[in-house]
């Protein structure tokens, strides 16, 4: 008895492990069928997740049709100034310094003109604005850059405008959202090629240079402005008071027959020089 019982005990446990393992596969087809349908219900939903992402991501790229350009440095009798703007849609919907004069009185310039400047290059989409009192030579400099950056913008946007509205349009044009005929695309060119910006000669006057720079339109000034104007001391203030008068009357008169200001006579002689000089050119 004593030995048989040894016995006994691993034939139980033999049948016992052979029970388990019947049981095991016997439940383990039931399981598969019910993972796999779980696994198959999560497929579809991974996929739909990834194709949201996509979707999301060229929606980005387009909404950045946005360009940010950066203009030429343009140097200055006080440092260099370099523009950079953001172009979305043919709009111009930021301007801002990358370089910039610094160091001493030129940072104090550079603080009160380049936030002002910045808020005209976004209000007039262009680089036609006004030169900031007190910071002729830094107004120019960022006007030359920023109309850099712009002739850069123009050139590399020339097939977004195409996609946006007619073949060949400009950015104005297509976003016009004209039927996309040649004929309606063509008008707004022409007025745009009519206008030009063009910059009369130094003058040289007792207390400084004058320069003036006219914008022609149809035959008539649409915009003047002093590119170099005296500066420095008492120069600052008359100039300041008498620019902004002349460029109002040369626009108004049309033409450099205009009345000097009171007490900036040798700056209105050097204005209307260089205007007169600038309307030469531009009528030739």
């Amino acid at each position: 008895m004593k030995k048989s019982h040894p016995i006994r005990r691993a034939v139980l446990a033999g049948a016992a492990t052979v029970s388990g393992i019947v049981l095991l596969l016997s439940l383990k087809p039931a399981s598969d069928p019910a993972s796999a349908s779980a696994q198959g219900a999560a497929a579809p939903q991974q996929s739909a997740a990834a194709q949201e992402s996509p979707q999301g991501g060229s929606a980005q790229q387009s909404s950045s049709g946005a360009r940010t350009v950066t203009g030429d440095v343009a140097r200055t009798q006080y440092g260099p100034v370099q523009v950079r703007v953001t172009v979305s849609g043919g709009k111009v919907t930021k301007s801002e310094v990358v370089q910039i004069p610094t160091g001493g009185r030129s940072t104090e310039v550079s603080n009160s003109s380049v936030p002002r400047l910045n808020q005209e290059a976004v209000a007039a989409g262009s680089a036609d604005i006004d030169a900031v009192s007190g910071a002729t030579y830094t107004s120019a400099g960022y006007k030359k850059s920023l109309q850099s950056a712009l002739d850069k913008a123009k050139a590399q946007g020339g097939g977004a405008s195409g996609s946006a509205g007619s073949a060949g349009s400009t950015g104005a044009a297509g976003s016009s959202g004209s039927a996309g005929s040649s004929g309606s695309s063509a008008a707004p060119q022409a007025p745009a090629a009519q206008a030009r910006t063009v910059t009369g000669s130094v003058a040289q006057t007792q207390y400084g240079a004058v320069q003036v720079r006219v914008t022609v339109s149809g035959g008539k000034i649409t915009k003047a402005e002093a590119v170099q104007a005296p500066k420095g001391g008492l120069s600052d203030q008359k100039t300041a008071m008498a620019v902004p008068k002349l460029n109002q009357e040369a626009v108004a008169a049309g033409s450099a027959d205009i009345d000097a200001v009171s007490g900036a006579t040798y700056t209105s002689t050097g204005y209307k020089q260089s205007l007169q000089s600038a309307l030469d050119k531009a009528g030739g």
